[in-house]
C-alpha cells in the first residue's frame, strides 16, 4: 500500500464534532453508519449533538497508531489520549464510554489506522474491520494495516560551471549570472612595497593606498654618526663610547624635590635669600 492513494493513506487524528460546521476542514465527518442510520451519538430530544470524525491529513507528519474505547472506569493506555471535541457551545460529549487513540510519528511505524466505520448494535459485522466495542448504541470498527511512509524528496543538487565543463557533449550554452553562478574574483596581483606606483590620475586602488607612508623612503644614518663608523658594520669601539647610567646615576640627574610646586599649593610665598 501506498500513501499517495487517498483511501489507503493512514488516519492522522479523530476527534468529536457537533456538525459539519464546527468540523475541521481537513477532517470527515462520519455521519451516518453502514447500515444507513444516523450515526449521531446523542440520544433523546437534544438539538445539537455529536459525531466521530477523522483526518487523514499528514502534513503534522503524526499517524494515529491505535485505538481504543474504554469506560470511564478503566485507565487510558500509556502513550494514548483522549480525542479531542470540536463541539458547539453547549453541546457535551459523554463519558461513560470514551474514545482514545494513540498517535505517534510517521516514520516510526508501518502500520496504522486507515479507516473507521460505525454500525447500530447488534447488526452485520464489516468485514477485514476490528470492532473496538460499542458505545451509546453504535458499534466503533477500525482497518490497521501496513502503509508506505511518503519518501523523502531529495533536494536538487546545484552543479557548478566546472561540472558542466567537464561533460564530453560538448560546451553547454552560457548560463545567466546568479548568485550561485557568479564568476570568480581576479587573483589580486601582489606589490613591491618599495615602490610606490600611483595612477597618473591621481586615483589610487585599494591595492596602491594600502601603501604605508614610509614605503620608498631610503634608510641612511644621520651624519653625526657617518663618520664614526668606517664599515657598514658597528665597530666595537664606537660602542665603547656610550656610558651605561645606572640607576641612582638616572636618579641624581633627573632629581627634582617639587619645592616650587608644593609651595605654590600652599599659597606660601617663597622668601627670598639676601
Amino acid at each position: 500500500m501506498s500513501v499517495c492513494d487517498l483511501s489507503i493513506r493512514p488516519v492522522s487524528a479523530v476527534a468529536w464534532a457537533s456538525n459539519t460546521s464546527t468540523c475541521p476542514g481537513h477532517f470527515t465527518l462520519i455521519g451516518q453508519t453502514e447500515d444507513g442510520a444516523s450515526a449521531n451519538f446523542s440520544r433523546g430530544f437534544v438539538k445539537s449533538g455529536y459525531f466521530l470524525c477523522y483526518s487523514k491529513d499528514l502534513s503534522g507528519a503524526m499517524v494515529v497508531a491505535d485505538v481504543q474505547v474504554i469506560t470511564d472506569k478503566e485507565t487510558i493506555p500509556h502513550g494514548y489520549c483522549y480525542i479531542p471535541e470540536y463541539l458547539e457551545q453547549k453541546a457535551s460529549v459523554g463519558k461513560k464510554k470514551r474514545v482514545c487513540v494513540r498517535i505517534v510519528p510517521v516514520g516510526s511505524v508501518t502500520t496504522a489506522v486507515l479507516d473507521l466505520k460505525l454500525t447500530t448494535k447488534h447488526k452485520s459485522m464489516v468485514q477485514q474491520y476490528t470492532c473496538l466495542g460499542d458505545m451509546n448504541g453504535f458499534v466503533v470498527w477500525c482497518l490497521k494495516g501496513p502503509f508506505s511512509p511518503p519518501a523523502p524528496q531529495a533536494k536538487p543538487r546545484r552543479v557548478s560551471l566546472d561540472i558542466r565543463s567537464l561533460s564530453l557533449e560538448g560546451p553547454a550554452p552560457p548560463q545567466p549570472l546568479k548568485p550561485s553562478n557568479l564568476p570568480e574574483a581576479p587573483p589580486k596581483i601582489s606589490r613591491r612595497r618599495s615602490k610606490l606606483d600611483l595612477p597618473a590620475g591621481g586615483v589610487c586602488d585599494s591595492s596602491v593606498c594600502s601603501i604605508s607612508a614610509m614605503d620608498g623612503v631610503p634608510f641612511t644614518l644621520h651624519p653625526k654618526f657617518e663618520s664614526r663608523s668606517s664599515s657598514t658594520k658597528v665597530s666595537g669601539i664606537t660602542l665603547s663610547d656610550i656610558r651605561i647610567k645606572s640607576v641612582q646615576d638616572i636618579e641624581n640627574e633627573y632629581n627634582y624635590t617639587f619645592t616650587v610646586e608644593e609651595l605654590a599649593a600652599k599659597r606660601i610665598r617663597p622668601s627670598l635669600s639676601g
